[in-house]
């Protein structure tokens, strides 16, 4: 981790995009305004990247991925107006930063990641963190991962061509799940409610995510 003159630097650049990328933007659940002002988001980017790390935007990462623009990511969080109390699947652990939010905001995390490389990696900064409600599994997140059905909540960092029939079925009674569904070129957020069998869609703002790649890499 950084150094202390490193990590005042970074806690005050937290606290500005908090403010400036977030609150001001619309974002008004404190949980997650709470959680991204701790999380050191600078650890989960690359090193050539780390003085960018709090900007407005999404940035690279290993494999060929991306870790998300920040509002997008609150906006996401917030949507699935989280509890304490609940278990969440994430599809694409990515660098792990969004699974270190969601320790911070569930009680049991189960992140699924098709890069064995980058779920190492991400498993190497958890532990850093001190996270225990933490499972990152190396496989095929498209399937999502039934032996831990259901689950209150699912959030999706990849973008699906359409909604997919396996995740919503793992979702339980009220559960919630965000994913970005379009093409390449054209994405919008999807907020899935589920109520019994009966699932409402809500489609949502622009986005723009890696896609959704079923099967090992």
């Amino acid at each position: 981790m950084n150094s202390g003159s490193d990590s005042a630097v970074f806690s005050i650049q937290r606290q500005q995009m908090v403010d400036a990328q977030l609150r001001s933007r619309g974002i008004v659940d404190s949980r997650v305004l709470d959680a991204m002002a701790k999380i050191p988001r600078q650890e989960f980017v690359s090193a050539q990247y780390r003085d960018r790390a709090y900007e407005d935007h999404p940035l690279p990462i290993a494999e060929d991925q991306t870790i998300s623009q920040p509002y997008i990511v609150a906006l996401m969080l917030e949507a699935l107006q989280l509890s304490p109390q609940d278990k969440v699947l994430e599809i694409g652990t990515g660098s792990g930063y969004v699974t270190a939010l969601l320790a911070e905001l569930a009680d049991q995390v189960i992140s699924i990641e098709r890069h064995a490389s980058l779920a190492d990696h991400a498993r190497s900064l958890i532990s850093e963190l001190a996270y225990r409600n933490v499972r990152i599994i190396t496989g095929d997140g498209s399937q999502g991962f039934a032996e831990c059905a259901p689950y209150d909540a699912i959030i999706v960092s990849a973008a699906a061509a359409h909604l997919p029939n396996e995740l919503v079925a793992q979702l339980g009674d009220r559960g919630r799940m965000i994913i970005p569904v379009g093409s390449e070129d054209t994405q919008q957020l999807h907020l899935i409610e589920k109520n019994g069998e009966e699932a409402r869609i809500s489609v949502r703002e622009l986005c723009r995510f890696v896609p959704l790649v079923p099967g090992p890499p």
